[in-house]
């Protein structure tokens, strides 16, 4: 499985920015994907997480901000991130695992496969 995370960049505060991670090699009766980022020094923190059941969880910070969807059709998963402030500055992965349950999305341990990162800089 190999998961590529696009369209991060550069962007001012209050801005948008969506990135994109693909999910055809996952296994497409059930998986979940998560959105993870981290700054250097900082633990990874899980951001938003979602099943092909599109249940949905997404961390307090990014809660009313950011959007996460599944587009089965074209197998990508985004992560829509509106209104951007400077805390949002980070290295974005994208994360998936096999199943549903969403209980212990925040856990870098559930999942199995890991993009490389891409990074998003609000200032």
């Amino acid at each position: 499985v190999q998961l590529v995370e696009s369209g991060g960049g550069s962007v001012q505060t209050g801005q948008s920015l969506t990135l994109s991670c693909p999910t055809s090699d996952l296994p497409q009766y059930a998986f979940c994907v998560a959105w993870f980022r981290q700054v250097p020094g900082k633990e990874r923190e899980g951001v938003a997480a979602i099943d092909t059941d599109d249940l949905i969880r997404y961390s307090d910070s990014v809660k009313g901000r950011f959007t996460v969807s599944l587009d089965k059709r074209k197998n990508a998963a985004y992560l829509q991130m509106t209104n951007l402030k400077s805390e949002d500055t980070a290295m974005y992965y994208c994360a998936a695992r096999e199943g549903w349950n969403l209980v212990a999305w925040k856990n870098t341990d559930e999942y199995e496969w890991w993009g490389q990162g891409t990074q998003v800089t609000v200032s």
